[in-house]
């Protein structure tokens, strides 16, 4: 059964191939999605391509929701997406993605339920079926080609859905088993360097030798190094050091 988490159901009316289905039942649920509702599958149902091309979210398409109208698939539902590229004229809020699945998220907090409709791979949404709709979702793609596939559709508003739903960190550093260089084993990593310098007569003239060491100390405070990059700055330089003595 799907998960008691709240989230929107996406139903997908008239999907004209099985693989699409199942590319987008696994685009589902990378994204924590688990509610599938199919109006009219034209190769029928179930499809064995779509258990083949879903690749381990076969669950959703055994948990699918099958429909003959649009109607009858977001009957149970307060608010309604529809996703389109084209202008239909109809006085209706278009948003993107982002801000949809924003909506979407108070909505279901509240106690709503929501869902996204999406439409045949070659046409598109009929308007009969974006008249069931509160809100248009229009992605911003290029104008001279808008046709996007059936299931990046869905991955996309899959993923906006992800954004808003759990707490995402917009950037994280893999430390490999290491720290960041404290100020201490920085101080001792520019110490090393500007002694040897200084032994290797790279300080010259005498008159810019503080400046120089000024520089160099800049240096290392702009660069974000971990413990094994200071050990490994301390090695290199020894190691050039004992090679310099066996000449």
């Amino acid at each position: 059964m799907p998960s008691d988490t709240p989230h929107p159901s996406f139903v997908l009316v008239r999907p004209q191939m099985g693989e699409n289905i199942g590319a987008a039942a696994r685009a589902m649920l990378n994204f924590g999605l688990e509610r599938m509702r199919l109006v009219a599958p034209r190769d029928g149902w179930p499809n064995q391509k779509a258990v083949a091309m879903a690749s381990g979210a076969g669950r959703l398409l055994d948990d699918a929701i099958l429909v003959e109208r649009t109607v009858d698939a977001v009957a149970d539902c307060s608010y309604v997406f529809a996703t389109t590229a084209r202008q239909r004229d109809m006085t209706k809020p278009v948003v993107t993605p982002e801000r949809a699945m924003e909506i979407a998220r108070e909505k279901i907090a509240g106690g709503q339920k929501v869902a996204v409709l999406f439409g045949p791979e070659r046409a598109g949404l009929e308007n009969d079926d974006i008249a069931l709709a509160n809100a248009i979702i229009s992605v911003p793609v290029n104008p001279e080609f808008p046709s996007l596939n059936l299931a990046q559709c869905v991955l996309l508003t899959g993923y906006e859905w992800r954004r808003q739903s759990v707490k995402v960190t917009p950037e994280t550093t893999e430390m490999a088993g290491t720290d960041w260089a404290n100020a201490i084993e920085m101080n001792k990593l520019a110490e090393h360097y500007e002694n040897t310098l200084d032994q290797a007569g790279f300080f010259f003239p005498q008159t810019k030798a503080d400046s120089m060491k000024l520089n160099l100390r800049n240096m290392w405070s702009r660069m974000p190094l971990t413990r094994a990059d200071v050990q490994m700055f301390h090695g290199v330089l020894r190691q050039m050091v004992r090679w310099k003595d066996k000449q």
